[in-house]
């Protein structure tokens, strides 16, 4: 279960991307458009890559990186939300609350700095 678990992980981190991506250049015009289409998943990236990736420069544990991970997923969610994908929006959602949850359930949780 864990291997699939990091799957739907991988997938969740494009999804975001993708969604704030989206929100960026459906909902907005012009220099702002690319501004936010370019920049909300670059600093997404940006956040993850640093210090919630399995090769993370800077690698946190709880509840600072589960605090990083909302602060990634929720703000994808909410920019669906805002560009009319209701659907996606709450599907998304759902499979990040569950991914959590199976990260604790299966021991998937970094090891406490000693």
């Amino acid at each position: 279960m864990g291997p699939a678990n990091d799957g739907l992980r991988f997938t969740l981190e494009l999804a975001a991307l993708t969604a704030l991506a989206y929100w960026g250049f459906s909902e907005h015009d012009g220099a702002v458009q690319w501004l936010l289409g370019l920049g909300a998943p670059l600093v997404a990236a940006a956040v993850w890559g640093a210090f919630v990736a399995p090769q993370a420069s800077r690698p946190t544990t709880d509840p600072v990186r589960l605090l990083l991970e909302v602060a990634v997923f929720a703000p994808a969610a909410v920019a669906l939300w805002a560009a009319d994908s209701h659907t996606l929006a709450f599907g998304f959602g759902v499979l990040v609350v569950l991914h959590l949850a199976f990260t604790f359930l299966l021991g998937q949780r970094p090891a406490q700095a000693s």
